[in-house]
C-alpha cells in the first residue's frame, strides 16, 4: 500500500486532525515505516503453528467477576460533571 498526499488527505478528514504542511512529508514517511512492516509480518510461515498458540501455557488468569456497587463512587463522579439531577447525568436532546 501506498501512502501519499491524498490517502493521508482523507485519514485527516476520517480521524478529524489537521497535519500541518510543513509536517506532511514526515507523517508520509512514518506511515510508509509503519505498512512495510506489517507487509514484512505477512512473509512469515505460520503454517503448522496451532491457531491456540501461547507463551503461557497456564492460559489467560482470570478473576472472579462480582458486581459491585459502591454509592461514593457515583457521587464523586457526578460531582465534577456539568449536570445532575437524581443521580443522572443531563445532557443535552440530540434526537428529536
Amino acid at each position: 500500500m501506498q501512502i501519499d498526499d491524498t490517502l493521508l488527505t482523507r485519514l485527516e478528514k476520517l480521524s478529524f486532525i489537521t497535519v500541518e504542511e510543513s509536517k506532511r512529508e514526515e507523517i508520509i514517511a512514518q506511515l510508509s515505516g509503519i505498512v512495510d512492516f506489517v507487509d514484512n509480518l505477512s512473509e512469515l510461515n505460520t503454517e503448522g503453528v496451532d491457531d491456540n498458540f501461547s507463551m503461557n501455557d497456564s492460559g489467560t488468569p482470570l478473576r472472579q467477576d462480582t458486581a459491585a456497587c459502591d454509592v461514593s463512587i457515583s457521587n464523586d463522579i457526578l460531582e465534577h460533571a456539568p449536570q445532575s439531577e437524581e443521580h443522572f447525568f443531563i445532557v443535552p436532546k440530540i434526537i428529536e
